[in-house]
């Protein structure tokens, strides 16, 4: 077996003058990876979430759409951590709306920090917050004012007046209540029957604005706006309505 070797006498020897060294660069330190605020006792990190404001104009301007940026987040999360499952969301607001593209979506998409932020600036004194009479479905405060006084309803109640106020003159099945009411967490998922017992008692507590939840035969049930009868939205939409 022959061995490769290197052949130094086809030439004659010359000095060669020493070539300048460049001193070699030291390299940076790394930037020391972004920390996670706090986590308090007892939980832990489970992910995050990214918020990301931008609209559909925005977006062709710059020569793409939503779609695109989303997958190409979902592709660098792949990339960087192949095991990480992820999700993206589409924050809608009502046309208009105005403000920062990033604020919207993280009111739209319920961020406790933008919701309480929102709150506290668009806090108002009781005395001024006073309808002159009649209902009032406050859904940004989650709380039914009748006659300017508190009615005492259940979280359960205002969540089923809520569901038909904000399906307005559309008559919803008693098994669509169940579905989108009741989730699988529940202790009790009620059936057709014991609907009509939570509407029953819903209208007890509406007292002599009763008819605003009308019962349709035999399909269901359906909100009906009187003039005396008002809706407070919240500034971004109900997560239940899409």
């Amino acid at each position: 077996m022959s061995l490769a070797t290197i052949d130094t006498d086809f030439a004659p020897t010359r000095r060669l003058s020493a070539a300048p060294v460049a001193p070699v660069a030291t390299p940076a330190p790394a930037a020391p990876a972004p920390q996670i605020r706090a986590v308090p006792n007892g939980t832990e990190a489970r992910g995050f979430v990214l918020y990301v404001g931008i609209d559909e104009a925005k977006a062709a301007a710059a020569g793409t759409d939503l779609g695109r940026i989303v997958e190409a987040l979902k592709r660098l999360t792949a990339e960087i951590a192949p095991s990480a499952e992820t999700y993206a969301a589409v924050a809608l607001a009502p046309e208009g709306a105005g403000g920062r593209d990033v604020d919207v979506v993280r009111l739209a998409l319920q961020d406790p920090a933008a919701i309480a932020k929102h709150r506290h600036a668009g806090a108002v004194d009781e005395d001024e917050d006073r309808a002159s009479g009649g209902v009032v479905v406050d859904i940004s405060r989650k709380r039914l004012l009748l006659d300017n006084q508190t009615a005492a309803l259940t979280y359960k109640e205002f969540e089923l007046l809520q569901y038909l106020v904000l399906r307005e003159g559309r008559t919803i099945e008693r098994a669509e209540l169940i579905t989108s009411l009741w989730g699988s967490a529940d202790d009790e998922v009620p059936n057709e029957r014991t609907i009509d017992v939570h509407v029953r008692r819903l209208r007890a507590k509406l007292g002599r604005y009763e008819d605003i939840v009308r019962t349709v035969r035999g399909v269901g049930y359906r909100f009906d706006r009187h003039a005396d009868v008002s809706i407070r939205h919240a500034s971004a939409p109900s997560p239940d309505l899409f």
